[in-house]
């Protein structure tokens, strides 16, 4: 068995203990295509697996409006109100967090170890939600960034 067929292994365990669908199916997905020499997929899951799952995370979230259970009012308001506003800043300073995160987890790959731990331990004791390690990954792009400051 080799080094990443050993890590799957072992987040497919650590998606079990922590009951995370995401991880463990996303593991055994992995070492399916690992198993059965589908390696040939890995470059092009690399680099547009993140928009594919980008894609299907935003038909979930604008289903409300597509089904007319969110108005075009209430969007209006929700953009011109002060929560809205605020919404608005926060999404840009998501992506903008989310997009240091990405670079973070290019320069430095085996990061993503801590930022699935880090998750687990979320979810176990802190009742958190599995959103992903690129949130994370930002959120640590902004602490490395901070400690770079104190240097």
């Amino acid at each position: 068995m080799h080094g990443g067929e050993i890590s799957m292994l072992i987040l497919l365990l650590i998606g079990l203990a922590a009951r995370s669908n995401l991880i463990s199916v996303c593991a055994c997905i992995l070492l399916v295509l690992q198993f059965s020499k589908l390696e040939i997929l890995f470059p092009y899951l690399e680099t547009h697996g993140l928009e594919v799952g980008l894609l299907f995370l935003l038909l979930s979230i604008l289903i409300p409006i597509a089904t007319d259970k969110v108005t075009t009012g209430e969007l209006l308001y929700n953009i011109t109100s002060l929560p809205g506003l605020l919404a608005v800043l926060a999404g840009v300073l998501a992506t903008h967090l989310n997009s240091e995160g990405l670079k973070l987890m290019q320069i430095n790959p085996g990061i993503i170890f801590g930022l699935i731990l880090g998750s687990v331990i979320g979810i176990l004791f802190f009742n958190g939600q599995p959103v992903g390690p690129l949130m994370a990954a930002g959120v640590t792009a902004l602490f490395v960034e901070a400690l770079n400051w104190f240097r």
